[in-house]
């Protein structure tokens, strides 16, 4: 793995002077009380600012301001006009401009497109307080506001749609959001290096438009800038022939047309493997002809030199891996073909590794989107740095006593470690995060757990959750450093645990038991996800968790049961949630403790047929479990998943006209019928229930008997019938507001009570 410059030891900014802000300020009166004449910095976000390490605003403010930067805040601004955006002046560095925690769209709007009326991230969980779309209109405010300041753009929103990117919502392919925002940098992950060397580059007069080198960062230019060499994304995984069929990287119309009158099948070069023409000596050079590309190959398809026509090479020298770049399909090739989709996102998650990914284009237009390689993971001693800043772990007094329910849920909660190397393909968080784990050092937890006993209002002895995306991947990695840089594989744990991969959880036990030694510390809950498959491979882990830090409860994620749907989410099958609960139970009753597993699991993911939700339904019942909320799929942009749903291709292989292809559950009829299975024992899904059983020919399974999943008969008051009843005979479409999709409104249950 490459080194990076250490983000704790640039030279601070003048600006230090001023000190340490009791909280960013978020008006012009909390500047004056800093003695400030202006922001260096203004971060605009789509969250309540909370200062606390949970909460992204709050990270990058403290940051900055350790490197001597004065960060100002402007916190879910009316976004109607540019004048919010100018209360804290015009900041001397830059915009930088973010949607918050959550993606804005995800916030507002449930899988079924229907609008939330809630928001955990707004003073009493109001819900409408940030746009749709938030940071294209945050940044297009920013902008009329200072017409010249640098727009930084960034968080989950902006990092998930760094490339064009299929968009739920409109059920279309959008361009990249660098673009549509009109923003000048776009920060993609985690973006401590980055924001720091952006802050200090500036900082030293260099212009935004220069900083073009910087890894985790997206940026739009013209042309191709001299000196590089492009390698076609068709020479690392063939997406076969289109239909029409004609060569979708030719970059010259004359080329394009010869190829489709000469060759249809163009564009079709044999690589067994993804990660073929990585490091492998052989040609190099823009202008070194290719053997396996027929537009070089084939004296027919070669036109006299056209200006700008690009001839890529397939194979790269090691010592030129670094001035090598891939061009992907088009925005305008990806938009009008589902399969050139699905190649693309297949590309872009081969070269996610920090440790041998190179950069990507994509044209948009007549414009490249250029996308550096993924930022090198912060270290130990930098995650330290980060964490210990001197946050308040308190809402900015601004809110008063307004209650903010996700800083209700984290106030008491701990973050240990960054990323996930298991790969989900429902779930953003390693094309967010990435999938190498950074850690902190167990005495900068505790040092932290001492900090909340010591200065949070209303602690009561619990730490909430000692965690992060996951709860026990703390100091886990491959044993390797060298095939960890050199390794492509999309998951460490499936389909099956890697051999190369460490998964002693003896640090993270330390680390339990410290925390639970300290002083004032009654107990330690943990409420992030575990790793199920991971943990059985060190039943003391288990131990410890069912013995110490369970309080009744756990809740563990085997999202399905069928190989169908847990292929295509990369999860691992039931076996090892039994052995799992086998450890768990054992345990539980060697402790005296009455203890539960409630598993989570997802409705109409890609792969999932209407038979795999009966199966999981009648597995539910026989259990005896009974969910009271269910998650149905939701594509977000770049999730491997959703590259599934939009093309009914499978990524995780090499994708072609004639590869694989996926089950897919669109509709919001057959998402809802999932969901009901789900939830069999509501009254409100028989009637849909029995509708479907009767047309797979299950209809053994209505009846009222203990081995029947629902019973034969309707409840008054319940069900569709009652609803269309209640609305005047056939039920009447309702239309949300932004998608136009007819949607069925809520049906409630009536009340005996008057």
């Amino acid at each position: 793995m490459q080194t990076a410059r250490d983000i704790s030891g640039y030279r601070k900014h003048w600006a230090a002077r001023f000190g340490t802000a009791p909280f960013l300020p978020m008006s012009r009166p909390e500047m004056d009380a800093l003695g400030w004449d202006s922001c260096d910095v203004i971060v605009v976000t789509g969250d309540a600012y909370v200062d606390h390490p949970s909460f992204g605003m709050a990270i990058v403010g403290r940051l900055l301001e350790a490197q001597g930067f004065r960060v100002g805040i402007i916190a879910q601004p009316d976004w109607q006009s540019a004048e919010p955006f100018a209360a804290l002046g015009r900041p001397n560095l830059f915009f930088g401009i973010t949607a918050g925690n959550m993606d804005s769209m995800v916030n507002r709007y449930t899988s079924e497109r229907r609008i939330r009326s809630d928001d955990a991230y707004t003073p009493g969980g109001v819900g409408g307080k940030r746009p749709d779309r938030s940071v294209i209109v945050y940044a297009q405010r920013a902008r009329e506001a200072f017409k010249d300041v640098p727009i930084v753009v960034g968080g989950i929103e902006a990092s998930l749609r760094r490339i064009a990117h299929f968009d739920y919502w409109s059920e279309k392919v959008r361009r990249s959001i660098l673009l549509d925002a009109k923003a000048d940098l776009l920060v993609y992950g985690n973006g401590e290096r980055q924001i720091c060397e952006i802050a200090h580059r500036l900082a030293a007069g260099e212009d935004i438009r220069d900083i073009t080198d910087l890894r985790g960062t997206s940026f739009a230019r013209k042309s191709m800038p001299e000196g590089w060499i492009e390698i076609d994304s068709a020479h690392l995984d063939a997406p076969g022939p289109l239909n029409p069929p004609v060569d979708p990287y030719a970059m010259e119309p004359e080329i394009r047309a010869a190829n489709v009158s000469a060759n249809p099948a163009a564009g079709q070069p044999a690589v067994d493997k993804p990660g073929a023409g990585q490091s492998v000596p052989g040609a190099s050079g823009c202008s070194q002809p290719d053997s396996s590309n027929p537009t070089t190959s084939n004296p027919a398809l070669v036109r006299a030199p056209v200006e700008n026509v690009v001839r890529f090479v397939r194979r790269v020298k090691t010592a030129d891996r670094e001035r090598s770049v891939i061009r992907m399909p088009s925005y305008e090739q990806v938009a009008a073909d589902p399969v050139l989709y699905a190649h693309a996102s297949r590309i872009l998650h081969l070269e996610s590794n920090p440790g041998n990914a190179r950069a990507l284009t994509q044209r948009h237009g007549d414009i490249d989107v250029w996308l550096n390689p993924p930022p090198i993971p912060l270290t130990t001693k930098e995650m330290d740095y980060v964490y210990e800043r001197p946050y308040r772990r308190l809402p900015h007094p601004f809110y008063g006593n307004a209650n903010i329910p996700a800083y209700k849920m984290i106030r008491f909660s701990i973050s240990i470690q960054r990323g996930c190397f298991g790969g989900c393909t429902f779930c953003s968080i390693t094309e967010h995060e990435g999938r190498i784990i950074q850690n902190r050092s167990e005495n900068s937890v505790i040092r932290e757990i001492e900090a909340i006993r010591d200065t949070v209002p209303g602690f009561t002895g619990v730490i909430s959750d000692l965690g992060g995306p996951t709860a026990n991947m703390y100091r886990l990695a491959c044993k390797s450093p060298e095939i960890e840089s050199a390794c492509r594989r999309p998951s460490c744990v499936f389909p099956a645990v890697c051999p190369n991969l460490n998964t002693d959880h003896a640090p993270l036990i330390r680390l339990y038991r410290r925390a639970r030694e300290l002083s004032g510390i009654k107990k330690v809950l943990i409420a992030s996800g575990v790793r199920y498959d991971l943990a059985i491979e060190s039943p003391e882990y288990v131990k410890e968790l069912a013995q110490h830090h369970t309080g009744g409860y756990l809740k563990i994620a085997p999202e399905a049961l069928a190989d169908g749907p847990l292929s295509k989410m990369m999860k691992p099958g039931v076996g090892a949630y039994y052995r799992f609960k086998e450890l768990f139970d054992k345990f539980s009753k060697e402790a005296g403790k009455e203890q539960y597993l409630i598993p989570y699991f997802i409705a109409a993911h890609p792969g999932t047929s209407d038979e795999d939700m009966l199966e999981l339904a009648l597995w539910l019942k026989k259990n005896g479990f009974r969910a009271d909320q269910v998650q149905a799929f939701l594509p977000s942009p770049m999730a491997t998943a959703t590259a599934m749903y939009h093309s009914g291709k499978n990524p995780l292989r090499r994708v072609t006209r004639t590869s694989e292809e996926v089950r897919i559950p669109k509709g919001l009829k057959v998402r809802r019928l999932h969901k009901a299975f789900l939830r069999y024992h509501d009254a409100e899904n028989w009637p849909v229930l029995r509708e479907a059983l009767r047309r797979m020919g299950r209809s053994d399974l209505i009846g009222n008997g203990k081995h029947h999943l629902i019973p034969a008969y309707q409840p008054s008051g319940t069900g569709q019938a009652a609803e269309a009843r209640r609305v005047g005979g056939a039920q009447r479409p309702f239309r949300t507001q932004h998608t136009g999709l007819p949607r069925t409104p809520p049906v409630r249950s009536k009340s005996k009570r008057p």
